[in-house]
């Protein structure tokens, strides 16, 4: 992915080293946890939307491998760090375009770089279950050692596939500004559980959408997209599917309980944004078959 000498937005936060998450590792309920365990807390509480403290009071094991706090680093000798703050400048660019166009005004979202856990508007934010949008403040909050992550466990690395992951969370604030959100979360309190969940299945592949709409529109403008590039970002979409985590976790999928959608239907839709560019293409509400 080319992004190097691009702009860098000033709509970062740097909370690694400020203490959130303990010393020596990940303070997640009672010491410290190694990285595997971490990955597995990741795995089954983005399933089953349980508290990654809870998984791991569950969870039985070998020793966990302590693991040193991150060393914080500025964003002038961080290359991550400069990496994030540009693919979200290039997240403002083209949103706050796509909406003069419509007559609004995009509302830049912060992103909050944070270790081990942090204070959201939502509550704890803990690493372990990845990155996340709060929509009460308006703000995306990434561990980068989730990339890690990635690399790891699902074997997905590369540049654009953790740029899909930055902009699927800043799809969730472009829902947030558009109201979807709030009619999302306030149908989903007169249904079921399985109802609910569904709903938020439509939710989550809208955002994959757009991070779709972002990046066709990115490369259009910067050309950003490198031979290989759709290949990761797909394969990411693919690992982080509710029918592959629950594979993973349990060896068999229950359908009702995804939240998020398949890898097939995460894959479908990230490809409809970037192969359109088109916002209203993203409409997973209207569609009868995802």
């Amino acid at each position: 992915m080319r992004w190097e000498g691009n702009r860098e937005s000033d709509n970062v936060e740097d909370r690694r080293g400020d203490g959130g998450g303990g010393g020596g590792g990940f303070s997640l309920g009672g010491g410290s946890l190694g990285i595997g365990g971490v990955i597995v807390a990741l795995v089954v509480s983005y399933v089953f939307g349980i508290n990654p403290a809870t998984v791991l009071g569950l969870m039985n094991g070998s020793a966990p491998v302590q693991q040193q706090a991150p060393v914080r680093q500025t964003p002038a000798t961080d290359e991550t760090t400069r990496f994030v703050r540009t693919v979200l400048a290039d997240t403002e660019d083209v949103w706050g375009e796509l909406f003069r166009q419509q007559g609004e005004t995009y509302v830049k979202p912060k992103l909050v770089l944070f270790s081990g856990s942090t204070g959201t508007a939502c509550g704890t934010g803990q690493s372990a279950t990845g990155p996340f949008y709060c929509p009460p403040d308006q703000h995306v909050y990434l561990d980068t050692d989730f990339f890690k992550l990635m690399q790891q466990r699902f074997h997905v690395s590369g540049e654009f596939a953790e740029a899909y992951v930055i902009a699927h969370e800043v799809g969730h604030h472009v829902q947030n500004l558009m109201g979807l959100s709030d009619k999302v979360h306030n149908a989903q309190q007169r249904m079921s559980e399985a109802q609910g969940n569904a709903l938020s299945v439509k939710l989550e592949l809208q955002a994959d959408c757009f991070a779709g709409v972002w990046a066709f529109h990115a490369n259009r403008s910067r050309q950003i997209l490198e031979q290989g590039d759709i290949e990761t970002a797909l394969a990411a979409a693919t690992a982080i599917g509710d029918d592959a985590l629950q594979r993973q976790a349990q060896g068999h999928v229950v359908p009702d309980s995804f939240t998020h959608g398949t890898s097939a239907q995460r894959v479908r839709w990230f490809k409809r944004g970037i192969d359109n560019g088109e916002v209203a293409q993203c409409d997973t509400f209207s569609v009868r078959q995802l």
